[in-house]
Formats: structure tokens, C-alpha cells, sequence
């Protein structure tokens, strides 16, 4: 999927764009990519010396991938709302992530009522957990 793709489908913007690629798209799973090159302004006050990504950037990650994945639900209603996370469950964090380093963000709808949804993330990094998470998203309408 072409950058022009991922920035119709969801409204964030560099410097918070947090992907960079979607690998598999289908009506319930979406499966993304994003590098860090380590240039990221975050790095140089994050752990100086010994630069991680920050966990909640592990989490934002995730969660644009769901709402790339919920744009489709929305559009299709004709509802011109975006996603907007509502909360977080049981987030755990497995693993470091360094500059250098590909995330795999899986987010997998799990359940829609109305217009709530409950999704699950796990994010990888070369096959290892980094972070998974339960979070919920209330359609929200654009401004």
C-alpha cells in the first residue's frame, strides 16, 4: 500500500506518523511496518547513550494501524468519522526497541458496537513480542 493510501486512510501526520507500511489488510486484521532510522528528535532525550523507543509510541504505533483498519468500517457507513482510542487494557511490554529496529504492529478487530470498537495489538520486533495490548476506539467526527 502506497504512503498516498496510509495518509487518505487515517488523519496523522509526520512527525507522528508512525507507519510506514501495510503488509495485510482484510476486514478484521491488519498487519504494519514502521522503522525507526534513529534520527527521531525523541532519541536524543530518551535513554541518551542508550536510545529506546519510548512504550507509548509502541502503543500509538499500534493503534494508527487499527484505525487504518477501521477506516475502511467507517467509510463504508458513510459515516466521515475517524477513529479515536478510548482506552487501554492490560498493556505489557516484552522487549526494547532500537533505533534501527522494524516494527511488526498485528491489530485484530475483535468486537463493534455501534460506534465503539474493541481491538487487540501485539507489536514485534524480528518475531518478538515488544508490546500487546486490548484497546478500544469511539468514532469520533472529523473537524
Amino acid at each position: 500500500m502506497t504512503r498516498e493510501q496510509i495518509l487518505a486512510a487515517i488523519p496523522h501526520r509526520d512527525p507522528f506518523l508512525l507507519v510506514d507500511r501495510i503488509v495485510e489488510w482484510t476486514d478484521a486484521r491488519i498487519v504494519c511496518t514502521k522503522t525507526f532510522s534513529g534520527e527521531e528528535d525523541f532519541f536524543a532525550g530518551h535513554y541518551p547513550g542508550f536510545p529506546l523507543v519510548p512504550g507509548v509510541l509502541l502503543c500509538e504505533a499500534a493503534m494508527q494501524a487499527g484505525a487504518i483498519l477501521l477506516s475502511r468500517h467507517l467509510a463504508a457507513a458513510g459515516e466521515g468519522r475517524v477513529p479515536v482510542a478510548t482506552r487501554m487494557n492490560d498493556v505489557r511490554f516484552k522487549r526494547m526497541v532500537r533505533p534501527g529496529e522494524t516494527l511488526t504492529m498485528e491489530v485484530e478487530l475483535t468486537e463493534r458496537l455501534s460506534g465503539a470498537f474493541f481491538l487487540k495489538a501485539k507489536t514485534t520486533v524480528g518475531g518478538k513480542t515488544a508490546v500487546r495490548f486490548d484497546f478500544a476506539c469511539a468514532a469520533a467526527e472529523r473537524m
